[in-house]
Order: structure tokens, then sequence, then C-alpha cells
């Protein structure tokens, strides 16, 4: 009896060690992933503030700043589009990823 007990020892360490690497890489794409979409949520909402800050007749560079200062490294392209004015920006996510985001608000609009 005491010898085929023996021969399982050591098996659960085993399989835990196989299985630890997989479970931390599904943990570690959760949390990228989870991280990504709240930069992404963060940079919608600058872009939208930016938009009507540039649609109120502000500088370029305070709408600029107003992104820059709730997402940093973010890259902003202000442009008119008819009646519009329009805001894209893109910024760094985890993993080398870009999350980018585009909000557009009337021209003199308050």
């Amino acid at each position: 009896m005491r010898s085929r007990l023996g021969d399982d020892r050591g098996s659960v360490v085993a399989e835990f060690a196989v299985a630890l690497p997989a479970v931390l890489v599904v943990l570690l794409v959760g949390v990228g992933t989870l991280a990504a979409a709240s930069r992404q949520v963060r940079l919608q909402d600058a872009v939208a503030d930016a938009a009507r800050l540039s649609a109120r007749g502000e500088t370029a560079s305070r709408a600029r700043d107003a992104v820059a200062a709730v997402v940093a490294g973010a890259s902003v392209d202000i442009s008119p589009r008819g009646d519009l004015v329009c805001v894209a920006a893109s910024a760094p996510a985890l993993l080398g990823l870009r999350v980018s985001a585009e909000g557009c608000a009337l021209a003199g609009g308050l």
C-alpha cells in the first residue's frame, strides 16, 4: 500500500507548475484589456471636451492641453469639417497598442 501512494508523489506540484504560467498569462491579458479600455474611455471624454473647446473658439493649444491633461502622451489633430470642428487623438496603450478617439462639435456652439 505504501509503495502505491509513493508513485503519485509530486504530481500535484508538477501540474501546478504547468498550469500557473497559463493562469498568469490569462490574468495579464485581462488586466491589459481593462487598462486599454479605461484609457480609451478617458481619451474619448477628453476628445469630446476638446472639440467643444475648439468649437467655442478656444485656441488649438488649449484644446491639445485639455487632452494631454487627461491622457498623457496623446497626439491630437484638430480639423474643421463644414460646420463642425473635429478633434481626433490617439495614445499608446499597453503592449505597444494604440487607442484612438474622435469627437466633433458644432462650430460656434455653446
